[in-house]
């Protein structure tokens, strides 16, 4: 097969344009050194693609194409599908074809980085397959894009999960997401998710996600400020003048969105000691100046949520406690939330402003911060599964909690 040029677009990086082409994200690099050393893509740029590189089989002697299907979890149709060039060929023996994911009718994947541009398409998706699933938005970022949330539900018992409120925790979104097109797809084939009857769910509960607070921290880390970013040179100031952004937690204006509620806001900006906008730890000039925090708090007010959780990453443990203002319940319940996932409750001290800090002291009601899996951000996206399987079961138990809560399968 020959090499092959493409055309870098505004957005594109190495890990989206090798899933795109069925490559891995080394190989592409090895074909591309060059653009492989800079810390993200220029518009414009070309780039050699190996396409169809990706997961190959050769059909042996007396191989179908059904039995091949079978043997890696497809159907046929995906498989012939996916061999376009193949398509009037009867026989395939001896030839070298391309075996797609196994999760072809999966909405909610990985290919590449998972942003802004994602999540957006990802919310329409599931919105069109799933008509009890609807849709809207919380506020705008301070570029203009609109923060989204999904509503899954129709229960009286409200809970609220938050997802990239830092901007480099970006995998946390697609976990989210992922959970929401599995519990929906269950409730639709009327089959249990993972023992649980989300009929039931479906009933009691209802449940309010917003899966990427700070869109553009998250579009800064996964494609820098190369291409005409309109901050680029206040950017690159508070980044030191590193060009690259992988490190970001903070908002576009370099605040750090989980420093910003009212709870004790002060003390908290006075014990980070950042007194000017960077990559993290900075609270701002007052508690909800930013418009992704301010519109957060605002949307939390305006319901009467049972529970919320706030998805950050890493270190898979669960924060269930605020200056002992949390109610009783909290501790118990974080027990078991830690047991369905194995995380590991933990109670937290010297820490203020944070989202899941103001839920507990304004409404008193539990409130959780969730850091999900290991290692340094953005997490290795090989982790995303195993991610969407533990906060899956801890969300599946909180959804369940209660005198009327959702009892797993005997």
């Amino acid at each position: 097969m020959e090499l092959q040029w493409i055309i870098v677009q505004s957005g594109d990086t190495l890990s989206r344009i090798a899933s795109a082409h069925h490559m891995t994200r080394a190989l592409l690099a090895a074909l591309n050194p060059e653009a492989a050393a800079q810390p993200y893509l220029f518009a414009g740029q070309m780039l050699r693609i190996l396409p169809g590189t990706g997961r190959r089989y050769a059909v042996q002697p007396g191989e179908n194409v059904g039995w091949i299907a079978e043997r890696f979890g497809l159907n046929e149709k995906e498989l012939r599908d996916a061999n376009p060039e193949f398509a009037n060929v009867e026989d395939w023996c001896g030839r070298c074809i391309h075996i797609p994911d196994s999760n072809g009718k999966t909405i909610v994947r990985l290919q590449g980085e998972y942003g802004y541009r994602e999540l957006s398409r990802d919310v329409a998706l599931l919105e069109k397959q799933y008509p009890f699933i609807s849709t809207g938005t919380i506020g705008a970022s301070v570029m203009g894009k609109a923060i989204p949330y999904v509503k899954i539900g129709e229960g009286p018992r409200h809970i609220h999960v938050n997802a990239s409120v830092h901007a480099n925790e970006w995998l946390t979104s697609a976990v989210i997401m992922r959970f929401i097109e599995e519990y929906a797809r269950a409730y639709t084939d009327s089959v249990p998710w993972q023992q649980f009857r989300t009929e039931r769910w479906m009933q009691e509960t209802t449940l309010w996600v917003v899966p990427m607070v700070n869109p553009d921290g998250v579009e800064l880390v996964q494609e820098g400020v190369i291409n005409r970013h309109p901050h680029a040179k206040q950017l690159l100031a508070w980044n030191a003048g590193r060009p690259h952004f992988t490190h970001w937690k903070a908002n576009i204006r370099g605040v750090d969105l989980n420093d910003q509620f009212p709870a004790h806001w002060e003390e908290e900006a006075a014990r980070r000691g950042i007194t000017s906008p960077g990559p993290r730890d900075y609270a701002g000039k007052a508690p909800l100046s930013e418009p992704e925090a301010k519109a957060l708090a605002e949307w939390t007010e305006q319901h009467s949520f049972a529970a919320v959780v706030s998805l950050h990453s890493q270190g898979q443990e669960i924060y269930w406690n605020y200056r002992d203002l949390e109610p009783r319940e909290s501790a118990p319940l974080s027990r078991r939330l830690a047991r369905a996932s194995g995380y590991k409750a933990v109670k937290l001290g010297g820490s203020d402003a944070g989202y899941k800090d103001w839920f507990i002291q304004q409404f008193r009601k539990p409130g959780f911060t969730v850091e999900v899996g290991l290692g340094v951000n953005p997490l290795p996206v090989e982790q995303f599964d195993d991610i969407c399987v533990e906060v899956g079961l801890l969300l599946a138990e909180l959804l369940s909690d209660g005198e009327t809560g959702t009892e797993p399968l005997s």
